[in-house]
């Protein structure tokens, strides 16, 4: 798929902001370096906060900016990390598929998820680190009856041999372009008398600057 990433020459024709929540350690920085650098650290350190990283891709002959971003899993982050949701299209709900507390945990972080976001988000759900076929702790079937039944999108990675990385992140992102495209589309046939064209709801992105996060007591890191 290296042919389908832009530059940061191009203009940015869309900004799709796309948060990783789920329990500590189940992966989620590494997904968001392999797919961000294509980069996996054996001594990852825990999130402290949120932290975000960007790439630049082409959908449908569109430049789409997708912002990432790596929400902590330490329950006493939640309250920092719940700001977050506000302005995502997307989220990834990322469980240990050999940790089966991580997998039980979905339905608190995906109740969560959609108390602060927007009703349409659209969500998938990550079994990380099938490279450890042999401590498999969740059935395939659970998280796919769980995904069904929570209508989710639903994919097994490995972050350490980027297995379904790229193809998971890609997968959402063209959803969330094929949701929010349609949007744009719609308003723009839509003009009110004063020949502005109706606000898409939900599709304004705020990125807080770092001295704003500072201020407002939120810790992001490098």
């Amino acid at each position: 798929m290296s042919n389908l990433y832009g530059d940061y020459s191009q203009k940015i024709d869309y900004v799709f902001k796309v948060v990783l929540i789920g329990d500590s350690a189940v992966g989620k920085t590494q997904l968001l370096a392999r797919f961000a650098r294509n980069e996996f650290s054996i001594d990852s350190k825990a999130t402290i906060g949120v932290e975000f990283q960007t790439k630049t891709l082409i959908i449908d002959q569109k430049t789409v900016k997708a912002q990432i971003w790596d929400t902590a899993g330490q329950e006493r982050y939640r309250a920092v990390t719940s700001a977050y949701y506000r302005g995502a299209v997307g989220a990834m709900l990322v469980y240990d598929m050999t940790k089966r507390q991580s997998f039980d945990h979905m339905a608190r972080w995906l109740e969560e998820l959609r108390g602060h976001a927007d009703k349409n988000i659209v969500i998938m759900l990550i079994g990380n680190k099938c490279d450890l076929g042999s401590l498999r702790a969740i059935p395939t079937e659970d998280a796919q009856e769980f995904a069904q039944r929570e209508n989710l999108f639903f994919m097994e990675t490995s972050a350490l041999e980027s297995t379904n990385v790229e193809t998971a992140f890609f997968t959402i992102l063209t959803e969330i372009y094929g949701i929010i495209s349609k949007k744009t589309l719609t308003a723009s046939d839509e003009v009110d008398s004063s020949g502005n064209s109706g606000l898409l709801k939900g599709t304004k992105i705020f990125v807080p600057s770092q001295e704003e996060s500072a201020r407002k007591g939120c810790c992001l890191s490098s």
